[in-house]
């Protein structure tokens, strides 16, 4: 048996992430406590709170890597951005009306992606990947990382992602965040 089939990927919508709240929450408090992020436990519980006030979406979806025991080492969701989304107004040099444009199905934003420190170097942040995008028909995916996590950084361009600008988030103190897209239609 290989070591990526040690590890299970299970696609979810919003009900079936609901049921797992507790291994996402485990997954990122984790992840997100360490540098660069050095987010607290209270980070996590907020991030947690924002995340159950998302699963309704329709257009909601996971992906979540467990071992053969059930344990969770890695985690990943998002959905299709609103027409209405705010997240274009956070970059620090506009883009183009065309680039800005949003229908709540041309744009899957991926709002988390992580993988527990004693399973990163396995392919499974790609796998998650790979999971959550597979049959989703966005033709692009967005994202903001913090540009200190250069292995996350990293693993985006390779992947195909490219830069695209700054974010500065709209809550008082946020750190500017890379803005990458990645364009799904070859």
């Amino acid at each position: 048996m290989t070591e990526q089939a040690t590890v299970a990927i299970e696609r979810m919508d919003g009900a079936a992430a609901a049921k797992a709240e507790g291994a996402l929450g485990l997954i990122y408090a984790e992840v997100f406590a360490e540098p660069p992020y050095n987010e607290t436990e209270d980070d996590a519980v907020a991030a947690l709170r924002w995340l159950s006030s998302q699963l309704h979406r329709a257009t909601f979806r996971a992906a979540l890597a467990r071992t053969q025991d059930g344990d969770p080492v890695g985690m990943a969701y998002g959905w299709s951005v609103p027409p209405d989304t705010v997240w274009w107004d956070e970059l620090t040099v506009p883009v183009s009306a065309d680039m800005r444009r949003e229908d709540g199905h041309r744009t899957f934003g991926l709002m988390e992606l992580a993988v527990r420190a004693p399973w990163r170097g396995r392919g499974i942040a790609r796998r998650l990947h790979e999971a959550l995008l597979e049959g989703n028909g966005a033709e692009r995916v967005l994202l903001n990382v913090q540009p200190g996590s250069k292995a996350a950084v990293a693993a985006y361009r390779a992947w195909g992602y490219r830069t695209i600008g700054e974010a500065r988030p709209r809550e008082a103190g946020g750190n500017p965040r890379e803005v990458m897209l990645l364009d799904l239609r070859g």
